[in-house]
């Protein structure tokens, strides 16, 4: 398992955006990559230094500090839309190989090169600038029913990365909240969101709320029926 690249974006204007600028469109670069935690969503943005994050009030920060995203799914896409997708083309920070990245529990630890570990939060949801960067219509819808997003990761210790990188699970929780399962109970599955909540505090916190409303809302429908 190992990091295959690492890439980064520039900040550049979009109409596709209601932040008016991303930096989706992320290149694989040469050199070691300082990856640290950003700071709180909405103020701090992507984890890696010198990586552009356009819209600051649903992207970016400490819960989603550096997207994975594996190279087998952009194959798969490649030839379910028959062209080529070069690694970043999903707007990941890291391009894996050999890494099961949606089938990743939910405060999964990955070690990724000396020093750097990474705790696996979420998963990515798409919005309507993901799918300007692919052109295709209906791509959100689409790229949901499929339901391998890709992960989220938060720095509990940073550290410098490169290409090659080998990538190793230090940690893996008791329950079974995957990255997929996650993705399913925050978009059309709504009803897996109270099995979510035994990944506890590692999930990422909006997730969290939501499953915690849900359960207690689900909870006091069941208290209101009739013995």
């Amino acid at each position: 398992m190992k990091v295959l690249t690492v890439n980064i974006g520039a900040i550049r204007p979009t109409e596709d955006s209601s932040a008016g600028v991303t930096g989706i469109d992320k290149r694989p670069v040469d050199g070691p990559v300082l990856v640290s935690d950003p700071g709180v969503k909405g103020e701090g943005g992507s984890g890696l230094a010198g990586d552009g994050i356009g819209d600051l009030r649903n992207h970016g920060g400490s819960d989603q500090a550096v997207y994975a995203f594996a190279r087998e799914d952009l194959d798969g896409w490649e030839r379910e839309l028959g062209h080529p997708l070069a690694n970043g083309a999903f707007g990941e920070n890291l391009t894996t190989g050999g890494v099961d990245v949606n089938g990743a529990l939910i405060g999964e630890r990955w070690r990724i090169g000396p020093r750097l570990l990474l705790e696996v939060t979420s998963a990515r949801i798409p919005c309507r600038t993901f799918a300007a960067q692919l052109g295709q219509r209906g791509w959100v819808r689409r790229f949901t029913q499929e339901a391998a997003p890709g992960a989220y990761l938060r720095v509990l210790r940073p550290g410098e990365i490169r290409a090659g990188d080998a990538v190793e699970v230090v940690h893996r929780p008791a329950h079974r909240v995957t990255v997929a399962v996650a993705f399913r109970a925050a978009t059309t599955e709504r009803t897996l969101l109270p099995e979510v909540l035994a990944a506890g505090e590692a999930l990422h916190p909006e997730l969290l709320e939501s499953a915690r409303a849900y359960a207690a809302r689900a909870g006091d429908r069941n208290a209101e029926r009739p013995a």
